[in-house]
């Protein structure tokens, strides 16, 4: 004898009906949603959680070697600041500069959240300074950024993308720091303010 199958009662159409309405009712928007933000701030606290990685840049230094050379306590009593140095030669005008500062601050934070998390710490206690100053030109511009380097502090230099203003891969702004208040003033304190 061959097996019996019991032929469903309901007609396929209105079978494949229902299985939508079920899917419609249970992937909405308003419950899908809470469960994305839920992974999404899960795994950043299991990401803060962990130690400061430590990918290594061109542009960064170790966090040893930074630690070390600028002597900054991990206690963060000492104050600390970020200059941001826009070439004058550019002739930008005002919402460029803003935006290009804009460039600058973020990409040394950017930088600095994996190699010196720490610091960006204390900075961040310290109320984020940050002041602007000018220089001449594009080698006043690179005599800043190595004497920076020569003591230890951290650098970022805009590019420009050239998409108004200025040509494609002009230097137009120079980030120094965060770091001590007198290493920065070392190396920028005789600037002009914007």
């Amino acid at each position: 004898m061959f097996p019996t199958f019991q032929k469903n009662s309901q007609p396929r159409d209105q079978q494949q009906k229902q299985e939508r309405e079920w899917l419609g009712v249970s992937f909405k928007p308003e419950n899908f949603i809470p469960g994305l933000v839920i992974g999404f701030i899960t795994g950043l606290l299991f990401d803060l959680s962990k130690p400061g990685r430590n990918y290594s840049t061109k542009k960064t230094l170790s966090s040893g070697k930074l630690q070390q050379q600028l002597s900054v306590p991990s206690n963060g009593d000492q104050e600390l600041k970020m200059v941001l140095v826009v070439r004058q030669d550019l002739k930008m005008k005002s919402g460029k500069i803003a935006s290009q500062c804009a460039h600058a601050a973020t990409g040394m934070y950017a930088e600095l959240m994996y190699s010196h998390r720490s610091l960006l710490r204390q900075w961040e206690q310290c109320g984020q300074p940050k002041i602007v100053v000018t220089c001449k030109n594009q080698q006043e511009m690179n005599r800043l950024k190595e004497a920076a380097d020569n003591i230890g502090l951290p650098t970022f230099v805009v590019a420009d993308a050239g998409r108004t203003q200025v040509m494609a891969g002009s230097k137009t702004v120079l980030a120094v720091g965060p770091g001590p208040k007198a290493y920065v003033d070392s190396v920028t304190g005789k600037l002009a303010l914007l």
